[in-house]
């Protein structure tokens, strides 16, 4: 699909079509070409690819004020099984609905999205601001989950923790890291949060202010001066080479006790992070069943579990995903039940996989209400009835109904 990567933006009725080979990079590039006043609630990594970006919810810095990407997608292009080219009209509201958060890959080709764009203003600030357990951390994290998911929807503040070297000789402590988009100036930033937040201690020196399409860059650790054209460039910065990830959501505030227990239990993995997204705003006001995406009122914020390695070897990839199951498990009692919900596009194996055979329906169910909770079933129908021998299959695809012997 990466050869189709065109990008139409249309400032005036505030929209673009963008295929599904275009990265997010190219698109907020080629947005912040032609406005300084607008944006896309897409994914804070440029070189993800639009396609399953937005076909599985993805999800930003700006998802507390406009939502998810699959929020703001109006039309779609897509060829389905029988190979028509499928527009919104022409497939139906149903296939439109499962589309967007459903996945597309489970339902044909889709080809381009046409987003709606968000307004921002041309002066946004950010933040970095890091805090260890001496620092008082546990305190700062506990009031951040009282704050960030209820605060200013203007606020995106996601918190990372990870383990680092302590002060003491040997000793391991827990980091914990403050990343802040602010659709507004800093003076007006520092006055929300010394009023909602001043266990954070945030300073005006810790702020800085920049356009919509520069904050990019400092989401994704890239120095702010650096030449916006580097969105452009579809090879990740990173150096990671390996990497596992799960997700989890959290509905109840967690205890002190509750955090220094995962403190613990971090320090005795090691090579372990989370990162948490905040929920709340616009994201407590769409309805559940609005979007195949589920995940909406009734969650504080989002769990990712991140392990990373560089080493090659099947030994060293089966000890890092370890690790990250280990710490899945035990924040058992702190995330949602009934069903433990999950990300659809962090696509987490642990959760089960479709043989796509006679059993495709009950393993496909195991995995599908993780991620779509209620909506699952209605996901089985559309598939059912698009693609009613289920062509497009993948280890996690929507299945179709189980076939019943006729009487």
């Amino acid at each position: 699909m990466f050869h189709l990567r065109s990008i139409r933006v249309e400032t005036d009725t505030e929209t673009a079509w963008v295929e599904a080979g275009a990265t997010l990079g190219e698109v907020y590039y080629r947005i912040g070409e032609k406005s300084k006043i607008h944006g896309f609630p897409g994914g804070v990594c440029p070189t993800v690819g639009v396609g399953g970006h937005i076909s599985g919810g993805g999800y930003g810095n700006m998802m507390r004020k406009y939502g998810l990407t699959v929020d703001n997608v109006v039309d779609a292009q897509m060829v389905d099984v029988q190979g028509r080219l499928l527009d919104r009209k022409s497939m139906g509201e149903d296939l439109f609905w499962a589309i967007t958060g459903g996945g597309g890959a489970s339902f044909g080709v889709v080809l381009a999205y046409k987003i709606k764009l968000v307004r921002v203003p041309e002066i946004v600030t950010v933040f970095r601001v890091r805090r260890t357990l001496e620092q008082n951390a546990t305190d700062i994290v506990y009031n951040w989950q009282h704050v960030a998911p209820t605060i200013d929807n203007h606020l995106f503040l996601r918190l990372t923790l990870n383990v680092v070297n302590g002060t003491q000789n040997g000793r391991k402590t827990i980091r914990a890291t403050f990343i802040a988009l602010f659709l507004g100036d800093s003076k007006s930033l520092v006055s929300l949060l010394n009023e909602k937040f001043p266990q954070l201690g945030l300073k005006q020196s810790d702020c800085i202010e920049t356009s919509w399409l520069r904050s990019v860059l400092f989401w994704t650790n890239i120095n702010i001066t650096t030449p916006v054209e580097i969105l452009l460039d579809r090879q990740p910065q990173s150096p990671v080479n390996y990497l596992k990830r799960k997700s989890d959501y959290v509905q109840k505030p967690i205890s002190k006790e509750g955090f220094e227990g995962i403190w613990k239990k971090m320090i005795e993995l090691e090579n372990i992070a989370f990162q948490f997204n905040p929920y709340g705003g616009r994201m407590a006001e769409i309805p559940s069943t609005a979007t195949p995406f589920p995940h909406r009122r009734g969650n504080l914020w989002k769990v990712q579990y991140q392990t990373n390695w560089n080493q090659a070897g099947k030994e060293v990839a089966d000890h890092n995903i370890n690790l990250t199951r280990i710490l899945h498990k035990y924040m058992t009692p702190f995330v949602s039940k009934n069903p433990r919900g999950a990300f659809f596009n962090y696509r987490d194996f642990d959760l089960g996989i479709s043989h796509n055979d006679k059993n495709n329906y009950a393993e496909g169910r195991v995995y599908g209400e993780q991620y779509f909770k209620n909506n699952f079933n209605r996901l089985v129908q559309i598939k059912t009835k698009v693609d009613p021998h289920n062509f497009f299959r993948n280890e996690q695809n929507i299945p179709i109904m189980p076939y019943r012997k006729e009487q």
